[in-house]
Parts: structure tokens; C-alpha cells; sequence
């Protein structure tokens, strides 16, 4: 930030823009690669190298759209907590905030995988269970709950699911997610846009952002819960969770605030934001940082102790099969680089203001973030495939897939460059932060 008191001579009439030259030629590799990972990856989805790898790779397209969610997601929130909250600070960065949000409504179409019957028959157990329940009941008109009750494959606990665990009401959660929490973002960044093109925007689009994102709040919660239910949790149905959106939402939270500062930082650098983004952001953005990490730990200590405290079967299994088999060394990196580091790291005031120091850390939580995710979706993975391939062998189930984390790789890089293409194109498409927003000033000379 200038040493001055920043001014509104200091502000560009038309604020300031990313010149296209400077992004053209990284969004054209980040879409080419996209696209080339979607060419290998279409034929290890539908089975073309054999039914171990297409297994195997279902879960590693799962867990590359989960992670990716999650920090579009997180932009999502953020950018509602700073209208609800009528952040005077945040406009400075609102709009790389929004940009990050508005991601969210193009990750349907990494979604679009998880729809085909051909994959979830590896990653959702309840689905094939549910259609041969269907297959059956056919015969006497009745619904798939009916062969689940009474089917030669009776089990009683999907069919007191039912109400939620059917198909039917699957599909349409997971088509109504996107343009929900879609729309939402969309509204609020169009509010944001349309006011750098109004000569007096006075404060009506923010009393009105302010008041859509009270009703947006709510649509996002529903949105990340029952999305990371769906696609994350019902891997394993039998496993019982009243923690887990929250446990998302906090590792979403920081690690797209982690998103948002790598941003900013990087647009500093070219050039861009230095007379509204300072130290002073880059403090209170860090502060932001360092509470998820704490509020992450407490969260996911909260559910580690109190269902092993409790040791019921229907709750401990997750975290038993998580201590098997080598993940139990997951366990503790997690616990130690998650929490412990971080937040030794974090502590002090002075280094969240040294941007080449936040850019390590925020490099490092989302590493951690990565591993987090990992853990929490991949030791379903050998269960679940070695299930579906010798179903009548249940001694050769492993917990370790050999080659997987080849497809690992191949996944999580394709929606990676998918997710940063759409992000550089938001980012490149409007001023870079909301010029003609009345507390522009206020925010570029915040002092905390």
C-alpha cells in the first residue's frame, strides 16, 4: 500500500483490469491440459482399460471435484459473510472473493461422472444395493423401499433411509445444487459489476446485497452439507455423522481464504491493487487463516472424541478403518500439520504481513487441505472397488489399490487446470476490485 493516505485521485475512474495479454497464455495451457486430461480420462470413467482401473479412477475423479468444490464453495461464503456482515475492510477484496465463488456454478460439469450408473457402482454402495431392491419390487408394482424390505437382499437400514438414500431424490439434490448456490454468487457478483458502471451507485446495491445474502446463507449451508453428504459421507452409508457438513465448511472456509490471499498477493506483484491491498489486508486476512485453523481442529477433535468416547459401532467404523493399514500415519500428519504447525506458525502478528511468508503457508494449508480430503475419501476406496470386482471374496479386500495414485494425479491436475481456467477468466472478465464502491477508501486505508 502507498505510504500516502490514500485518496480518490488514487483510484482509477474505471478501475483496474487485467490486461489480457498477461493471462492469455496460462489460461490456454490451463484449458488445453483440461481438456487433454478430460480425452484421457473419459475412457478410465466408462471402463475402456478395465473395470480395476475404473474403479480405482472413479475415486480419484471424486476426490479432484470434492477438493475443488470446496474452495469455490468457500469463496461462496466468504463473499456472503462480507455482505451479511457489511465488511468495510473486505471491499478492497471482495471481488477476488466473488471471482473464486463464482467458480462454483462450472463445477457441475466435472460433476456430471458421478451420475452414470457405471461409476457410482464403485464409489456408493447403497446405489446397486438400491437397484436391485427396484429390479425386484418391479415384479409386484411396488417401490425400490418394498425389495429392500422384503427382497432375498433385505437391509433394514437403507430402508429407513429411504426417505433421503433413494435414487430419485439423489438426482435431483445433486441437479439443484449448482444453480442454487449458483445463482446466489451470480446475483451478488452482478450487483457487484454493475455498480462499477454506475456514476452514482449511492448504497442501494449494497442494502440489496446485503439482503439477498441473508437468505443466501442458509441456501449455502443446505448446499455445502448435503453436497459433501451426498457425494463424500454416503461412501460409506452405514456410518452416522451429525458433524460433518461443519467439518467441511471449516476446511472449505480456510483453505479458499488460503485461495484468496494467493490471489491477491500475485496481483500485487503484476502490478495490480497496490493503492487498496496492504499489509493492513493482508494482517486481517491472515487473522482470518489462522482462527479456521483453530476452528478446523476443534471440529474434527470434537468428532474424533466424541464418537470413540461413546464407541458405537455405527460411528467408530470410520475412524477405525482411518487407523489401518498405514492411514493411521495420515492421522497424525494430519494432526500435526493441520493444527499444530499452523498454528505455531500463525501466531505472530508481524509475519502475516510478509507476503512471500503468507504464500508459503497458504501453499502449505492447501497441501494440507489436499492430504485432509485424501484421508477422508480414499480408505473407502479398496473396500470398495475389491468389492464390486470379487464379491464372493471378501479375505481379498485391501485398502490399497496398486497404481492409483497415478489416476490420482491425472484427475486431480485435469479439474485443477479446469477450476484455475474458469477462475483467471472470472478473474479477467471485471475490474479486479469494486472501484465506485462507497467504502472503497475506507477499506484502502484500514488500520487494525
Amino acid at each position: 500500500m502507498a505510504h500516502h493516505l490514500v485518496t480518490s485521485a488514487d483510484i482509477p475512474v474505471d478501475g483496474e483490469k487485467l490486461e489480457t495479454g498477461k493471462l492469455q497464455k496460462i489460461r490456454a495451457i490451463c484449458l488445453a491440459v483440461a481438456i487433454g486430461g478430460g480425452a484421457v480420462s473419459a475412457p478410465a470413467l466408462f471402463g475402456a482399460f478395465g473395470q480395476g482401473v475404473q474403479g480405482s479412477f472413479s475415486f480419484s475423479w471424486l476426490y479432484g471435484f470434492f477438493f475443488f468444490a470446496t474452495l469455490a464453495m468457500g469463496g461462496c461464503f466468504w463473499t456472503l459473510l462480507h455482505n451479511v456482515s457489511n465488511s468495510g475492510w473486505g471491499v478492497s477484496v471482495r471481488r477476488v472473493m466473488e471471482n473464486v465463488g463464482f467458480v462454483f456454478p462450472w463445477m457441475v460439469i466435472p460433476m456430471l461422472p458421478l451420475l452414470f450408473p457405471e461409476i457410482q457402482k464403485f464409489l456408493f454402495e447403497w446405489m446397486p444395493k438400491h437397484r436391485e431392491a427396484a429390479e425386484y419390487a418391479s415384479q409386484y408394482g411396488e417401490s425400490a423401499k418394498y425389495g429392500l424390505h422384503h427382497g432375498p437382499k433385505t437391509d433394514h437400514l437403507l430402508y429407513v433411509k429411504y426417505w433421503y438414500l433413494n435414487l430419485d431424490f439423489w438426482y435431483v439434490r445433486m441437479i439443484a445444487y449448482f444453480p442454487l448456490l449458483g445463482f446466489t454468487i451470480y446475483f451478488l457478483r452482478k450487483l457487484s459489476v454493475d455498480q462499477d458502471s454506475d456514476p452514482n451507485p449511492g448504497t442501494s446495491r449494497l442494502k440489496r446485497a446485503r439482503w439477498h445474502s441473508c437468505w443466501g446463507v442458509p441456501v449455502f449451508a443446505v448446499v455445502l452439507t448435503f453436497l459433501a453428504i451426498d457425494v463424500v459421507k454416503t461412501l460409506d452409508y452405514k456410518w452416522f455423522s451429525t458433524m460433518w457438513g461443519v467439518y467441511v465448511f471449516a476446511g472449505s472456509a480456510l483453505n479458499a481464504m488460503a485461495v484468496i490471499i494467493l490471489i491477491t498477493i500475485a496481483l500485487r506483484r503484476m502490478g495490480y491493487l497496490k493503492n487498496v491491498v496492504g499489509p493492513e489486508h493482508d494482517h486481517l486476512m491472515g487473522k482470518l487463516v489462522f482462527a479456521f485453523t483453530v476452528f478446523w481442529a476443534y471440529i474434527s477433535f470434537d468428532q474424533y472424541f466424541l464418537y470413540w468416547y461413546a464407541n458405537i459401532t455405527e460411528e467408530t467404523r470410520y475412524f477405525i478403518l482411518r487407523n489401518t493399514a498405514g492411514w493411521n500415519y495420515v492421522s497424525i500428519v494430519l494432526v500435526f500439520g493441520h493444527f499444530v504447525a499452523p498454528f505455531l506458525l500463525l501466531i505472530r502478528q508481524d509475519l502475516k504481513r510478509r507476503n512471500g511468508y503468507m504464500i508459503v503457508m497458504a501453499c502449505y494449508l492447501l497441501f494440507m487441505h489436499m492430504i485432509d480430503l485424501y484421508h477422508m475419501i480414499m480408505p473407502e476406496r479398496g473396500p470398495s472397488v475389491t468389492k464390486v470386482l470379487y464379491p464372493d471374496s471378501p479375505d481379498s479386500w485391501s485398502l490399497w489399490l496398486n497404481m492409483s495414485s497415478v489416476g490420482d494425479i491425472v484427475a486431480f491436475v485435469t479439474i485443477g487446470c479446469f477450476f484455475s481456467y474458469v477462475l483467471l477468466r472470472n478473474l479477467g472478465s471485471v475490474a479486479l476490485y469494486p472501484h465506485r464502491d462507497p467504502r472503497i477508501l475506507e477499506s484502502a486505508n484500514v488500520h487494525n
